[in-house]
């Protein structure tokens, strides 16, 4: 175990992240996991928060395995070695991105109902999530900041696979990592508590973050 949980990931990798203050920075994290980890580094540089919805597309019978991934913004990434490796059809694809994109699309209406996107056009922003594994969500939120008009697009986990820097390097403009293994095993297995995220902790930490400002 490397982290005790995500907030206290959070707060070691704000440590990491304490020369963009300079920039001010939006902080986005990416749901559900990642909004802890965000909210710590939100709250050490005193930066706004916010959330971008993306949903990982599982493959069949193994969904915590990303073969791609939807944002809101309408982008869509596939690995598409994935797919033919695992005999997947356009049109199955396409049910699989319908089927994610109602459940994408119901969960950001609570969020969005109080919590409006912040503005990142022209800005830093700081991607966050609580580990990368295939980075393909990381790479489709990314796509999705440089539709909004983002500046710089700094992605910051506190764990990922060493080969991450390289597979993201047309995605994002800087990458940091707080441990970087050569083999990554599961992103949850570097913590000690590594519960779900739930949507009312998500809102919860968004309000927060707003009287944090």
């Amino acid at each position: 175990m490397l982290f005790t949980d995500r907030h206290e990931a959070g707060k070691r990798l704000a440590r990491v992240l304490m020369t963009y203050q300079a920039d001010y920075p939006v902080v986005v994290g990416l749901p559900r996991g990642g909004v802890p980890v965000a909210y710590e580094v939100a709250r050490a540089l005193c930066a706004p928060l916010d959330v971008l919805g993306v949903r990982k597309l599982g493959a069949p019978g193994n969904p915590e395995y990303g073969i791609g991934a939807i944002s809101e913004e309408g982008v869509r990434v596939a690995n598409r070695n994935d797919l033919e490796e695992l005999n997947i059809s356009q049109s199955m694809l396409d049910d699989l991105i319908n089927h994610e994109t109602d459940k994408l699309q119901s969960r950001l209406a609570s969020i969005r109902a109080t919590h409006p996107l912040v503005d990142v056009s022209g800005r830093t922003v700081l991607l966050i999530d609580d580990g990368l594994a295939t980075g393909i969500t990381a790479a489709a939120a990314a796509r999705a900041l440089r539709l909004r008009g983002a500046a710089k697009t700094v992605l910051a986990v506190p764990v990922c696979a060493a080969s991450m820097p390289e597979m993201l390097r047309d995605e994002v403009d800087t990458l940091h990592c707080v441990a970087s293994p050569e083999r990554l095993g599961s992103v949850g297995s570097w913590y000690e508590d590594f519960s779900q995220t739930t949507d009312e902790e998500v809102l919860v930490l968004l309000a927060a973050s707003r009287l944090d400002e």
